[in-house]
């Protein structure tokens, strides 16, 4: 004999002051039901005007919902008896876990080998950040961002270019921003290039993958700056890379202490506009010794250019690939912090021995910006909008960072803050008996954000110290948080907090 539904039905709750219709809110109760087997195939519904008065909604909204079941194959009407549960539903029933915990084997996945051989190396990484604070790193002023400008060219777009911007995008990125990109690096950057040289990735993460799986073989050394990027680090390591800790001094990337550990290296990584994390700027003598280093053991060379639009003196210092002679720089930038994270947006400029490389590549492992971000950036720049804001924002910076050097005078002898000439972030040294993991620790308690210096290294280094980012911290924040730095400092040598 079949049952009757309606003991079970009368168990569904709506809220009528939620944001959700009351006809979706139905409609999902009713399907989870019936595939979690409380409704079984064979069992008679109510009639749609019992169940509206027993639910307490309008019939009109009862048979919307079940019309949609009926539709999905969950319900069937029969003329003159009724609507049933479809007697195909136990098929698509979701199935019960086990009331046994010890039936439960559970199966480990195999990971390939390079995985395997990747993860212990991989360095972790904090979460990173979606809101400003004190001192949050690597987050740009979004308070200063031109919304509104943004706002009316994206709405532009989706109003004229509809057809353009809404099918498959161009593999290699949007042509009048691959355009956009090679004029914006000539006039800025000093840096002769082709469009057809310009591929457009997911961010500068992604380009540090295709990089490392066009170029570089399981094993093969890698030279890093220590203390370096972490994220870069990680893509290449990710690939089965052998990472080759570098010494980093004033100068920049210590050349002769690569050549002495990886004379045969296959790729140097580096950040000469604004070391990461150390704020350095590489010197013109380093940048032609690493040209010449990899030259001699034909290598390639990548320039992660992340904030190079950000100095403060009257010129930028020269980018490594305006400078290479023989094509063995590969420069990569970014929109993350010239204009927002959220539009995971990058680049890499190839030389152009590599471009057919790169494009029968791209064809297949790239998926590509969507292409009305792409269109919405292009059009930003070639309204000279991007460089009014590149120029704001280097003011702004600029203001920030005197604001901070300023007040972290107040602690000096125990953290010494390092002035920097480009960029949005600053490296406090931290004096010995001060632990740098105790501060941050600390730090994080009372809503204050900071990067303890180890967490960039790859193998031993020197320094002891704290980072500490501007970019997104106006000047009363930058005041409450040295404030509460110095209290922290005056703790720790109390000894009131210890680890």
């Amino acid at each position: 004999m079949k049952r009757h539904a309606g003991a079970v039905l009368s168990s569904i709750k709506i809220d009528k002051t939620a944001e959700k219709k009351i006809s979706i809110q139905l409609y999902m109760a009713l399907r989870d039901l019936l595939l979690t087997g409380a409704l079984t195939p064979g069992d008679r519904l109510p009639a749609t005007r019992t169940l509206a008065r027993e639910i307490g909604v309008s019939r009109t909204t009862v048979i919307d919902a079940i019309d949609r079941l009926i539709s999905e194959g969950l319900l069937e009407a029969r003329v003159g008896s009724g609507t049933y549960v479809s007697e195909a539903l136990n098929a698509r029933l979701v199935p019960k876990p086990s009331s046994s915990a010890d039936n439960v084997v559970p199966v480990v996945p195999r990971l390939s080998h390079a995985s395997r051989h990747a993860i212990p190396d991989l360095a972790p990484r904090a979460r990173l950040p979606h809101k400003s604070q004190a001192f949050v790193s690597a987050l740009p002023a979004l308070d200063a961002f031109p919304m509104a400008q943004w706002a009316k060219l994206s709405g532009r777009h989706w109003r004229k270019d509809r057809d353009h911007i809404t099918g498959y995008g161009e593999p290699f990125g949007y042509a009048g921003l691959r355009n956009a990109i090679a004029r914006q690096l000539n006039a800025s950057r000093g840096i002769k290039c082709s469009p057809e040289q310009i591929f457009i990735t997911n961010g500068a993460q992604r380009a540090f993958s295709l990089i490392g799986g066009m170029l570089v073989n399981p094993g093969e050394p890698i030279w890093f700056e220590n203390p370096g990027a972490i994220g870069a680090r990680n893509a290449f390591v990710a690939i089965g890379a052998s990472p080759v800790p570098v010494k980093v001094d004033e100068d920049g990337l210590c050349i002769d202490d690569g050549l002495s550990k990886s004379p045969h290296f296959r790729l140097a990584f580096v950040t000469p506009s604004h070391q990461q994390p150390l704020g350095h700027v590489m010197s013109l003598s380093r940048r032609l010794a690493l040209l010449k280093a990899a030259n001699d053991a034909d290598a390639m060379i990548v320039e992660d250019d992340y904030d190079g639009e950000f100095y403060y003196g009257d010129q930028p210092p020269p980018t490594l690939k305006s400078i290479d002679t023989h094509g063995r720089v590969i420069y990569v930038g970014t929109f993350s912090k010239s204009l927002f994270p959220a539009l995971r947006l990058g680049f890499a400029l190839v030389p152009e021995p590599l471009v057919e490389s790169f494009e029968r590549v791209c064809q297949t492992w790239l998926a590509g910006v969507p292409t009305v971000t792409q269109a919405i950036v292009a059009e930003f720049m070639d309204e000279g909008m991007f460089a009014t804001h590149i120029r704001t924002m280097r003011q702004l910076y600029r203001e920030r960072h005197d604001t901070l050097m300023d007040e972290a005078g107040r602690l000096k002898g125990r953290i010494d803050l390092q002035p920097t000439s480009s960029g949005f972030h600053a490296v406090g040294l931290v004096r010995p008996p001060l632990d740098e993991d105790l501060i941050v620790a600390r730090a994080a308690e009372e809503g204050i954000t900071t990067v303890p210096l180890s967490r960039y290294a790859l193998g031993p280094i020197s320094q002891r110290g704290i980072v500490l980012g501007f970019g997104s911290t106006g000047p009363d924040e930058i005041r409450k948080g040295i404030n509460i730095l110095e209290k922290i400092l005056a703790d720790c040598q109390s000894g009131r907090i210890s680890a």
